[in-house]
């Protein structure tokens, strides 16, 4: 056991593409390790503005899909019956995971990092929910990324059948309305807001002849 298997195990988020853009017809997506990077980067950013601890955002924001590297990124799509696993099991499988992680290297520091990312999982505190919310800031501004560079054939997008009943969004339209739907401060509601519209704009852009 040692430093070595640990950074070996976790370097497997480099990989680890975000199942949600590749099942959506995202060209060449980003990976988990890509994510939490711009989380990091707009938590870095607006931790001050938010008036939350920057410190322990930017760990929380490095370390809050770390379980990702041992079990892949299991989307959570709209329609529960198509999800891979149920939330309690996902929770389950991520919890295990932290815990092999940990097992790997036993350390202070590696169980400060599973401090951080049960404290995301949990909501546990300002600085935690400011995160969960740069989470899905990250997510609205790869979805304004993608739009405007083309990566999204509509042919390869959602089904009728992959749809939550009720729910109709076309092209990355529902990673916009994931957010929205989610986002639970004033301040984090206030940028997406920013970013939506730009992803409008860009989506209009592109569908005129």
């Amino acid at each position: 056991m040692s430093a070595l298997s640990y950074l070996l195990n976790a370097y497997r988020l480099k990989d680890r593409q975000r199942s949600g853009w590749a099942l959506r017809g995202v060209d060449d997506p980003e990976s988990v390790a890509d994510h939490a990077w711009g989380t990091a980067l707009l938590c870095l950013l607006f931790a001050d503005e938010a008036g939350v601890d920057r410190a322990e955002a930017l760990e929380i924001a490095v370390t809050h899909d770390l379980a990702e590297a041992e079990i892949g990124d299991l989307p959570s799509l709209a329609d529960p019956a198509l999800r891979p696993v149920g939330e309690r099991e996902k929770a389950e499988l991520e919890a295990r995971a932290m815990a092999a992680l940990r097992q790997s290297w036993p350390c202070a520091a590696t169980e400060r990092i599973v401090r951080r990312w049960q404290a995301y999982e949990d909501r546990d505190g300002p600085a935690a929910r400011f995160v969960r919310d740069m989470n899905l800031l990250d997510m609205a501004l790869q979805a304004l990324i993608y739009e405007r560079e083309g990566r999204y054939d509509p042919r390869d997008g959602p089904r009728d059948s992959d749809r939550s009943s009720g729910a109709s969004h076309a092209r990355l339209d529902e990673f916009l309305a994931s957010a929205e739907a989610r986002m639970a401060t004033p301040f984090g509601r206030a940028r997406l807001a920013e970013v939506a519209e730009a992803y409008r704009e860009a989506r209009a852009s592109s569908e005129k002849p």
